[in-house]
């Protein structure tokens, strides 16, 4: 199922490309899981593509897949420690995105990140994240990420560089 959506959404990109005006964008991110994720977790990594159409001169919005990969900590249960298992997901959805100034952006991504490591069901995926443009093709990008589960959330705070390609 998880690789017929992955084939699924390489096609849409794909034909999208062919279709339309728009610009691809792929980033990679560090973050640290905060809250309770922050209990179970170390550190995580993110990798991040995006089709973006521009709407007006300021706004613009695509769909945008990823991959977010927590490595799991060591806990203290009962006086044993115990190893927790990596933590990972696919958030698919969309990213709409305002650009302030030449500099300066705002974004905001939202979708369902579908969970790979097992008992792992995924849940609702929402990122708020602010920008910087050091050129034209590469922003500093900071974000809140969390994937909301069963009355939890996983989240995590991440600093990340996006590449844009033509």
């Amino acid at each position: 199922m998880k690789k017929l959506v992955l084939f699924s959404l390489v096609l849409v990109f794909g034909a999208m490309s062919t279709y339309s005006q728009g610009r691809f964008q792929a980033g990679g991110h560090l973050g640290l899981p905060v809250g309770d994720a922050g209990d179970l977790a170390t550190f995580a990594i993110a990798i991040d593509l995006a089709y973006i159409l521009e709407i007006d001169d300021n706004i613009s919005a695509g769909p945008r897949i990823g991959y977010s990969h927590s490595f799991g900590d060591e806990a203290n249960i009962g006086g044993f420690t115990v190893d927790i298992e990596d933590v990972q997901f696919l958030p698919i959805g969309g990213r709409a995105q305002f650009d302030i100034t030449d500099q300066f952006l705002a974004r905001a991504e939202l979708g369902y990140a579908l969970g790979i490591n097992d008992g792992n069901d995924g849940g609702f995926y929402w990122s708020p994240q602010a920008g910087y443009s050091i050129t034209e093709t590469i922003d500093l990008i900071l974000s809140y990420r969390s994937v909301s589960l069963d009355g939890d959330s996983w989240d995590i705070v991440s600093l990340g560089v996006d590449f844009w390609f033509n």
